[in-house]
């Protein structure tokens, strides 16, 4: 009697470290990981139960839907981008900025959100819209502007290059070369198209 005591206290123990904050994050890790692997229509709820060491029970009573798990996990899992690389020039701000950008799309949650935009049909692109927004290309636009505007105070950069049509041009390419040509953007692709295109597009007139 002695020995069942002691050797069912660890069950317990294990089954309450399960519980709670922890038992979802584990789930939220598991779909993460079911996105980087089997993609966005290879995904199950079986699954990522599965993936957690859970009952199917327990993912279905805090995410009532694919879509609804695959959303927090991706809002939960993005790594932010941090703050504007200040580093003298608007070249080098650019490429440190891209760079950056560049090791969030390889990372596993950036693979799964492509696995979501690339795999998803139109209707169900927008119930992630707020996430691949909200967490990823507004993010990334707002530190575009920081240094296209330093770049324009330093007098690096024309006057009127601070629009919506610039701004689009790093995350519009990236993503294209990403999706069509499966470009993995090595450092010096980011850099060629640093030199090549956002050097030219940027360069005051007549510098």
């Amino acid at each position: 009697m002695v020995t069942s005591r002691w050797t069912a206290a660890p069950a317990r123990t294990a089954s309450l470290r399960r519980r709670g904050v922890v038992l979802e994050r584990a789930i939220l890790e598991a779909a993460l990981d079911q996105l980087s692997t089997v993609g966005w229509k290879g995904l199950t709820m079986e699954g990522v139960a599965s993936g957690a060491q859970t009952g199917k029970a327990a993912v279905y009573r805090r995410w009532p839907s694919k879509e609804d798990l695959v959303a927090d996990a991706l809002q939960a899992g993005l790594p932010p981008l941090g703050e504007a690389p200040d580093l003298g020039s608007v070249r080098e701000d650019l490429l440190s900025l891209c760079l950056r950008a560049r090791d969030a799309m390889y990372s596993r949650p950036g693979f799964a959100l492509r696995a979501v935009i690339h795999e998803c049909d139109p209707a169900q692109v927008e119930r992630f819209h707020g996430v691949i927004f909200g967490g990823v290309v507004e993010p990334t636009l707002a530190l575009l502007r920081e240094v296209i505007a330093r770049g324009i105070e330093r007098g690096e950069v024309r006057g009127d290059a601070a629009n919506g049509y610039v701004f689009d041009a790093i995350p519009a390419m990236m993503m294209y070369r990403s999706k069509m040509c499966a470009s993995e953007w090595n450092d010096r692709d980011v850099e060629d198209m640093i030199d090549q295109l956002m050097v030219p597009l940027l360069r005051p007139t007549g510098a």
